[in-house]
């Protein structure tokens, strides 16, 4: 059974398997170091992700493109809220400097995502397939994962980014449909499945993802509709994580999954036909992304050489 959460002024004592990795590594200060000189924005400070230790030790990071203000409320997430006096226009060169930081980290899988903006005319879909053709020049080799938002249901934005070159497509539903209203407010779960379901017509070979939080007040039963839901639309690979209140304006944890609760839940997403199932607490989309098509974790010079020996 989950760990209830006590409500009112009780305090929350989090589970003993939720903790993570305090940052502060030589390889976790030289991805800072990188991400910091390039000019960048990543969603592991941003939505401050709990593996942001272990995966800039790792020399793997998530670069946050079209800047740092989102144009959507979601109550689940820390990122910045922006206006239309806050907004900026998408700086043209950011995605050069994404295939430099690309190729300075000596990544082999990449993963990219953006805030919404929902003010732009294509929704960031050219920004994306820029940045795609920057990895690309500056690290062929790399695979690359896209993290991306609805694109307002827009089918033609989509087509621009599945057939610019990617690998992986990603797009989160984040929750059950019955809390849709409460914790994404101007998302709508049948678009997501629609955003899903039509990455295989533009891009057979293009593996897709979608990936949820839990401990929202979601039941099991709900969970287990939505992954038949995902495979009905020919998604690969599904996420599965506990949701951790990033500040006090966010939505409150309802309750905590177990860590075999969690392991049920990858029994269950395997047995029906996903080709790969990340679940525990501390899983978000991109944990572990090159996992799921096979690539090697550990890249970039300081990684080499520990692995090395030096």
């Amino acid at each position: 059974m989950p760990i209830e959460v006590p409500r009112g002024d009780s305090p929350i004592v989090k589970p003993g398997w939720l903790k993570a990795r305090a940052p502060g590594s030589p390889e976790y200060l030289e991805t800072k170091q990188i991400v910091k000189s390039l000019r960048l924005h990543t969603v592991c400070e941003e939505a401050r992700c709990p593996n942001i230790g272990e995966c800039w030790s790792h020399h793997t990071a998530t670069f946050m493109i079209m800047g740092d203000l989102c144009t959507r409320r979601c109550h689940f997430c820390s990122v910045k809220k922006g206006t239309s006096e806050t907004l900026q226009p998408l700086d043209p060169m950011e995605p050069e400097r994404v295939g430099r930081a690309v190729k300075e980290l000596g990544l082999r899988h990449a993963v990219i995502t953006s805030v919404d903006r929902d003010d732009v005319a294509d929704n960031g879909a050219s920004h994306f397939a820029k940045t795609v053709r920057a990895i690309k020049k500056h690290a062929p080799e790399c695979k690359i994962e896209l993290l991306i938002p609805d694109l307002k249901g827009s089918v033609e934005d989509l087509r621009t980014i599945v057939t610019s070159g990617i690998d992986v497509l990603n797009h989160n539903v984040e929750t059950v449909p019955r809390m849709y209203k409460k914790v994404r407010p101007g998302a709508g779960y049948v678009r997501s499945l629609t955003i899903l379901r039509e990455v295989k017509r533009f891009a057979p070979q293009v593996l897709t993802k979608s990936g949820i939080m839990v401990g929202l007040g979601e039941e099991k039963e709900e969970v287990l509709r939505l992954m038949d839901d995902l495979r009905s639309c020919d998604v690969d690979i599904m996420t599965i994580g506990q949701y951790l209140r990033p500040s006090e304006r966010q939505l409150p944890v309802r309750f905590f999954v177990t860590p075999e609760e969690f392991k049920e839940y990858e029994t269950e997403g395997l047995r029906r036909g996903f080709k790969f199932v990340e679940s525990g607490p501390f899983v978000r989309s991109s944990y572990h992304a090159w996992k799921h098509t096979g690539d090697s974790p550990i890249v970039g010079s300081a990684a080499l050489q520990q692995a090395s020996g030096q």
